[in-house]
């Protein structure tokens, strides 16, 4: 229990005290004016009757607010539960989102490796060509060389 409620429960244990200790005063008749009439009635317990009521009317608006606090925690968590749940959907959906616009990309990005690869194997098809060519005449023209150098030294020695 907290500070207030000791406090709240020793005034009222202090109030039972000073009224069973002066019973006696508190229940004395005498005159009681009501603003347009008077009335004989013992004005302690008049004034005893009137603060327990007070009491009681406190009580029962504390336990109002009280209800009306928590019915009001309720709405807003269940407030809370419908805006999480749409902002998982939305951040759901970004996700979907991303990963279609990421698989598009990666298609795109295939395609254009599958067309770069197809036109380099197709340039390194086109080099061997030529390089195969190339060698094919170095190899000629070695040839040829070979066969005059070997014709001139034939001519240079007669053959025995």
């Amino acid at each position: 229990m907290n500070f207030s409620t000791w406090a709240i429960l020793l005034v009222v244990a202090a109030l039972a005290a000073i009224a069973l200790f002066n019973w006696a005063a508190l229940s004395a008749v005498t005159t009681v004016s009501l603003g347009v009439s008077q009335v004989q009635a013992p004005l302690g317990l008049l004034v005893l009757a009137l603060t327990a009521v007070l009491g009681l009317l406190f009580i029962v608006h504390i336990v109002v607010q009280q209800v009306r606090a928590v019915a009001e925690g309720r709405l807003h968590a269940k407030e809370l539960t419908a805006q999480r749940d749409l902002a998982d959907r939305a951040e759901a959906s970004r996700f979907s989102e991303l990963r279609a616009y990421l698989e598009g990309e990666l298609r795109h990005i295939e395609t254009q490796a599958a067309e770069q690869r197809g036109g380099l194997l197709t340039r390194v098809d086109d080099l061997q060509g030529a390089l195969q060519a190339k060698v094919d005449e170095a190899t000629r023209s070695l040839s040829a060389c070979i066969g005059e150098v070997d014709d001139k030294l034939d001519r240079l020695q007669p053959p025995r």
